[in-house]
């Protein structure tokens, strides 16, 4: 085995350090745990790969402790937390602080007031002094204050355990990172209150479209019915996210946001002993709270027969069966249903895997383990085929978990799922975000690092008579809740009217003391390095026609080899098919079970993909086994023995498939989108019709592999393998032709027209999109790169602080210059929002009036500089991205990446540049707009004013 570059010391206390860690020996992580006097943890890895640092700041509260009258206080507190502090975010505290108050007085009234009219009083008021509040407040410094600093990835999210705050920090602003992080958990004040429930109340609508989160919530109710996990969730219900109470948070706040109830997980470039000295400089005198409430619940009362649930909406039908389990410090529970887990379901040669999904048994059915601080739940899940019950799916799913208590299956399962596990493991530890998560998935568990860091060992003594009496103790055909997810109207989603907001106050160019001393901070620059192809990769040829791109893994043993083809569906709509088919074959020596068997021992995987202009073959696992996995998977494409009983199965699924995605209101917006972009022929040409899928043969499939195969390729090897190794296990034999890169060309728009696509949702998904021919120019990139910053790339940016922080129109919205695919396409310009129906005219006119009157900020500006600045001194090109950079930029006709040329013309642009890129590129366009909604509900008279209004089926827009 490869060293690790994180190869930890097998010490148990820092030899050098004045402070005292605790570690593990042997762990592949090297963590360094310390722990403040106030209790606070600090989980560190080093790693130095790049000079960046993953972040993560867990809380442990979740949704299960929210107040049962006032349900999503955890989750939109999370929100809150962006909101500032009394030292930023705001111009004047003092001032601010008793029309905070008066909210927060005005809202406990509005919650307890039941007559609509006073509440509308009441709302009115709120609304009022909201306003007045705001012009106060600095609406999104907390985000100017990332960005000034380098920071990517700005976020946070909340379950029913865990409120965790994300940043991405570069190595060289620990200090600052700290310093406002402190500043926001120790001192944050709830501002901007009323637009950012709005924006909670957009996810909510989100989530009513969303039939799968239905069902999880069912699952848990019949679970967990003692306990919060089953009696509230973590958006909230409607009604409490309607009548929310800000005196609550605050308590909340107070009681759970303290340091014993905090760790800080990080990961990067930097040293743990300077990590530890400025974590205590910032948070060593918050005080903890000694009383934490502890959760209570009644244990929850044995399942003796299955507990039977209905869930009903828009999407495709399914059928889910549930199983109680312990919660996360059970380890060696945890560890058998793991394994048992994947023996079950891994992708690739589980039970459920060769009996189900290879047989065509289901449409597709999975499994697995979910395990939570205080239960875990194993859970199975199918979709039906055409024509079948799910009863009977139900029977089967009960059959398969069945056979893990009968010993039912083969013990190399389980060695064969070890590696497995191991090789995934490797992959995780490649990238800080997966090594510091590791550390909050711990903290939140309530698990000890040296139990976490030694799980693999607990995996490796587990035996089938483990994975037998776990199965009988927890699993049985009569100990589960099963819900049918069926199609129909969901009565219980409540259509709330959209309140009237007066739009906040922005206050671009306002900015906090606060923030000025930290712009002030002076700290030692990182010097960028950029991508050079000429050293961190190298080319060579396997044959003529075979061209091979090479990076070596330094890191680890894992590979991956891709053969990428210059042809697809463009060519031929029934590769995507022949792909599918492919999989479920043998050959005249093995078995599909056989190859599946095969690959999941040598921990290996492989898949064939299509695009319009583009087909793959990928083969990814442990490096030691890339000669055989290669060998099986050219084997089955060169003589795979057609089947028609597979065939015929295929397009039974397939056209099952159509019909369900037809269904998803996010498979739909996205045909909607291609559609509009690429217009209806390239539709046609990219899909078959149903009258062409039913018509196909095996012959016609198996062409279609062999075609595409029969060409040159490129070949992307990512590995530990030395050149001369590569061309030993790649062999390829005589010439072949590579076709020529081709790309689909999107539609220009010279006129504005409307077009609608039906959904039944309270929630519209909106795109406008404009295309005029400009064609790519290198030259003007910098000034374009700093445009999309500014004014749409991320939270500081205008699009975010409108159209959701002042108006509360959206959860999610974005806009920017979208650059072509390649040397030859053309720029395009599109705008993104999801919105309640009712807001639909507000959201576009709001849209049109910043696009084409963009709001003006010289701070905002100045963020967005330094954020490109910071982020190209830290960013690094490495691993299999380096030839994926590299395809790019030949694609795009160029030598090197942009990224050099904007960081090198960054310091030499003014705000007019962007003006005037505003002027030039986007100002006075014509667009096509992509609107999916329930059309009933939609102001037809409005969008007429827009451009012809046309009316697409699903048909049109899907191709078949």
């Amino acid at each position: 085995m490869k060293r690790f570059i994180f190869a930890a010391l097998a010490v148990c206390i820092a030899a050098v350090s004045c402070n005292k860690y605790e570690t593990v020996p042997n762990d592949p992580l090297g963590t360094k745990i310390y722990t403040l006097d106030n209790g606070m943890k600090v989980f560190m890895s080093v790693n130095k790969e790049q000079p960046r640092i993953q972040t993560y700041i867990a809380v442990k509260v979740g949704s299960k402790n929210d107040p049962s009258e006032t349900t999503g206080l955890a989750h939109y507190f999370e929100h809150l937390m962006f909101k500032g502090s009394e030292s930023f975010g705001t111009t004047d505290y003092a001032a601010e602080k008793p029309l905070l108050d008066e909210i927060e007085q005005l809202f406990e009234q509005y919650r307890k007031t039941e007559d609509p009219a006073e509440r509308e009083a009441i709302y009115h008021r709120i609304d009022s002094v909201s306003y007045e509040a705001s012009k106060i407040a600095i609406p999104n410094e907390y985000d100017k204050l990332m960005s000034m600093i380098g920071a990517d990835g700005t976020n946070a999210f909340t379950s029913d355990d865990e409120t965790v705050y994300v940043e991405d920090i570069p190595s060289n602003q620990i200090d600052n990172w700290a310093r406002i992080q402190a500043d926001r958990f120790r001192h944050g004040v709830i501002r901007g209150f009323h637009t950012e429930l709005e924006t909670i109340y957009e996810e909510k609508n989100m989530s009513l479209t969303q039939d799968s989160r239905k069902i999880w919530e069912v699952i848990a109710q019949a679970l967990f019915p003692h306990h919060p996990y089953g009696q509230q969730t973590t958006l909230g219900s409607q009604e409490h996210l309607k009548n929310p109470s800000i005196t609550n948070v605050k308590k909340y706040h107070d009681q759970y946001y303290v340091p014993n109830n905090i760790a800080v997980c990080v990961s990067g470039d930097f040293n743990p002993d300077e990590m530890v000295k400025i974590l205590k400089k910032y948070f060593g005198d918050w005080k903890p709270n000694p009383s934490i409430p502890v959760l209570e619940y009644e244990p929850e009362e044995p399942i003796t027969e299955p507990i039977v649930k209905e869930v009903f909406g828009k999407e495709a039908e399914s059928i889910s069966l549930a199983w109680r389990l312990p919660g996360a410090t059970d380890l060696k529970n945890c560890a058998v249903a793991e394994i048992a887990g994947s023996v079950l379901y891994n992708g690739q040669a589980g039970l459920i895997d060769l009996d189900i999904n290879q047989q065509q048994k289901a449409l597709f059915m999975y499994s697995g383990a979910s395990i939570q601080p205080d239960y875990g739940q194993f859970i199975v899940m199918a979709r039906p085929k055409q024509g079948q019950s799910l009863d009977e799916l139900r029977s089967m799913a009960v059959e398969e978990v069945g056979k893990l208590a009968e010993g039912a299956f083969d013990e190399s399962l389980i060695s064969a799922t070890i590696n497995n596990i191991k090789l995934s493991k490797m992959r995780q530890l490649e990238n800080n975000s997966s090594r510091a998560m590791a550390y909050v998935d711990a903290f939140i568990n309530g698990v000890d690092w040296k139990d976490a860091a030694t799980e693999i060992e607990r995996y490796e003594q587990v035996t089938k008579e483990d994975i037998v009496s776990w199965a009988k103790e927890f699993i049985a055909d009569n100990n589960y809740a099963v819900v049918y997810k069926r199609q129909g109207e969901d009565t219980s989603v409540q259509k709330i009217s959209a309140p009237k907001i007066t739009p906040i106050v922005a206050n671009r160019d306002a900015q906090s003391d606060f923030l000025k001393e930290i712009k002030d901070t002076k700290v030692k620059p990182i010097e960028p390095v950029f991508v050079n192809f000429n050293k961190d990769m190298s080319k060579f040829q396997l044959a003529e026609g075979v061209d091979v791109l090479y990076k070596k893994n330094e890191i680890n043993d894992v590979f991956s080899l891709e053969m990428i083809y210059n042809t697809g569906t463009e060519n031929n709509p029934a590769l995507g098919m022949a792909f599918d088919y492919l999989q479920y074959l043998g050959t005249s020596d093995k078995t599909a079970e056989e190859i599946a068997a095969r690959l999941y021992e040598l921990a290996c995987s492989f898949s064939f993909s299509s695009g319009a202009n583009q087909s793959s073959v990928r083969i990814s696992g442990l490096s030691e086994n890339m000669a055989e996995a290669l060998a099986i998977v050219r084997d089955l494409a060169a003589n795979a023995v057609p089947d028609e009983g597979i065939l015929a199965n295929l397009k039974a699924d397939a056209f099952k498939s159509r019909a369900d995605g037809k269904k998803s209101q996010r498979s739909c917006y996205s045909a909607l989108v291609s559609y509009v972009t690429y217009g209806p022929e390239f539709v046609k040409r990219t899909h078959l019709s149903d009258a062409a899928l039913a018509a196909l043969t095996s012959e016609d499939l198996l062409k279609a592999v062999s075609d595409v195969l029969s060409n040159g390729c490129e070949v992307l090897y990512y590995g530990p393998m030395s050149e001369a190794e590569v061309k030993e296990a790649v062999p390829f034999e005589g010439s072949y032709t590579q076709l020529p890169e081709i790309y689909p060309e999107q539609l220009q728009t010279p006129e504005s027209v409307v077009y609608m696509a039906q959904y039944d949702a309270p929630q519209i998904y909106y795109q406008q999109y404009s295309n005029r021919g400009e064609k790519f120019d290198a030259a003007s990139e910098p000034v374009r790169t700093l445009y999309n910053e500014y004014f749409g790339g991320g939270m500081n940016a205008i699009v975010f602080q409108e159209m959701r922080e002042a108006r509360g129109l959206a959860y999610s919205a974005n806009a920017r210059l979208r650059n072509p695919v390649c040397k030859d396409g053309t720029f395009a310009f599109s705008a993104f929002i999801a919105t309640q129906n009712d807001k639909m005219q507000q959201a576009i006119e709001a849209f049109d009036d910043i696009i084409n009157n963009m709001p003006e900020s010289d701070a905002a500006f100045a963020v967005a500089k330094d954020a490109l600045d910071s982020r190209y001194r830290t960013q690094r090109t490495t691993g299999r991205n380096v030839l994926s950079e590299y395809r790019y930029c030949r694609r795009m006709g160029i030598e090197e990446p942009l990224d050099k040329a904007v960081f090198e013309a960054l310091p030499s642009l003014t705000f007019n540049d962007i003006k005037a890129a505003q002027e030039q590129w986007v100002k006075g366009r014509t667009y096509a707009y992509a609107i999916l909604g329930d059309i009933k509900d939609l102001d037809s008279d409005y969008l007429k004013t827009l451009g012809p209004v046309k009316i697409v089926s699903l048909e049109e827009i899907f191709g078949y």
